[in-house]
């Protein structure tokens, strides 16, 4: 989770293999629907 520009992470290569990311302000149906794709493995 973080305030930062979700592609600004992303280009600079900060995210590892599988990680994943999620920029604030988010809906809480958002992050539900985030957390059930990872867990499914999608």
């Amino acid at each position: 989770m973080t305030g930062y520009v979700e592609r600004n992470l992303l280009s600079t290569g900060l995210l590892g293999p599988g990680m994943e990311v999620i920029a604030k302000p988010f809906a809480l149906d958002v992050l539900a629907a985030r957390i059930e794709a990872i867990l499914q493995g999608s």
